[in-house]
């Protein structure tokens, strides 16, 4: 099998768990708007879940660099470095994580988590479709 094979199967199941994590953040930030969950919880809840999916975006990052897919590198790599620029302006906690329950309750606070939640799930979407239309490419050629 060809690299660009291994790597395009390897993009779709990490594409589609962390579409399943935004999601997750999202339908989050909604309980919390709605009055169904209380910050405490919000952030125990999500708070465990951000080194993950940070950790898995930055390999398939990674891995499109380091095997020069140049579609793959345009739509994760912004991504990737706002990232990078979020965890390092987290408040101070003693847990991993970039949620702070004394501040996420805060209106524009969650407007704000709840539309950067709508354009990850577009970026990962995008990376699914493309990854998908790269394993197909790879596989027929």
């Amino acid at each position: 099998m060809s690299v660009e094979v291994v790597l395009s199967i390897l993009s779709l199941p990490i594409a589609v768990i962390l579409m399943f994590l935004v999601i997750w953040n999202i339908i989050s930030f909604d309980e919390l708007k709605t009055d169904y969950k209380n910050p405490i919880d919000l952030c125990n809840s999500l708070n465990p879940l951000v080194v993950p999916e940070y950790a898995l975006q930055g390999f398939i990052s990674l891995c499109y660099l380091y095997y020069m897919q140049y579609l793959g590198i345009v739509i994760m790599l912004p991504l990737t470095a706002y990232h990078v620029y979020r965890y390092i302006r987290r408040p101070r906690m003693s847990v991993l994580g970039i949620y702070d329950p004394t501040a996420v309750m805060n209106g524009d606070e969650m407007d704000r988590n709840k539309k950067e939640g709508f354009v990850k799930l577009a970026i990962y979407l995008i990376n699914f479709f493309a990854g998908l239309l790269w394993m197909i490419l790879a596989v027929s050629s």
